[in-house]
């Protein structure tokens, strides 16, 4: 971390405008069964959301892998792109979906993004590494052979123009990490952020304070579950018998 006072470059961005699960049946019976057990249909219907598996984390280094590859594939590198700039970022996908040219296009190693969240309204000031920056110049570049750069447009569009839907990148995502993890989504590489801090942090207690900041959760506790950390703890516990 640098300990210089050299003014640094903060550029704001402020919010635009599921994982898929089991799909609801055309049928609406009164009841259901939830393992063994009868529910009348709109409670079966809640446990049976609460019960979605949540997204695994991708390894840090795998996905970063992962990313420059589809980042020199000239039919894949905005994914390649969207995948370091998540990891090296930790936003949720609404908030880097907001992402635009102009926003980054200037921006020297150490400088920073203002991101107002579109979930809490809260900003966060996040400073932008060369791992980034990197990828964002030859992303740029690339684009501006083909003629597809336009400095005050969405950075993560499709070939058609049109800025990626969620639901697009969750499928794309299933699709480039399989056999990475069981369940994937762009929430995975979220959870990639916030493993590699703990890790390269000695998974101290400070990194998860830092992180339930940045996560913006109410306690360690949760930071440590959405991370997995706690089940690996729990799985721990039953190996060393």
């Amino acid at each position: 971390m640098e300990t210089n006072t050299q003014a640094r470059k903060v550029i704001q961005v402020l919010p635009a405008g599921t994982i898929s699960g089991e799909k609801p049946t055309t049928e609406t019976p009164a009841t259901k069964l939830v393992n063994g057990t009868k529910y009348k249909a709109r409670e079966a219907n809640r446990i049976y959301s609460k019960a979605k598996k949540t997204s695994d984390f991708i390894d840090y280094d795998k996905a970063m892998l992962k990313g420059r590859e589809l980042l020199w594939n000239d039919k894949q590198m905005v994914i390649g792109f969207y995948i370091i700039f998540s990891i090296n970022t930790g936003l949720r996908v609404s908030d880097v979906l907001n992402i635009k040219h102009s926003f980054l296009k200037e921006l020297k190693p150490g400088d920073y993004l203002n991101v107002t969240e579109k979930k809490t309204k809260k900003i966060r000031k996040i400073q932008i590494n060369d791992k980034i920056l990197d990828a964002y110049l030859y992303l740029s570049k690339k684009l501006t052979e083909q003629r597809r750069y336009n400095s005050e447009g969405f950075v993560f569009t499709s070939q058609k123009n049109m800025v990626f839907a969620t639901i697009s990148l969750n499928r794309i995502l299933k699709d480039v990490f399989a056999g990475y993890a069981e369940n994937i989504s762009t929430h995975s590489l979220r959870k990639s952020f916030g493993r590699r801090v703990y890790d390269s942090h000695q998974q101290s207690e400070h990194s998860l304070i830092v992180l339930s900041e940045m996560f913006n959760h109410t306690s360690m506790a949760i930071t440590r579950r959405y991370l997995g950390i706690r089940q690996e703890e729990i799985d721990n516990v039953y190996l060393s018998l």
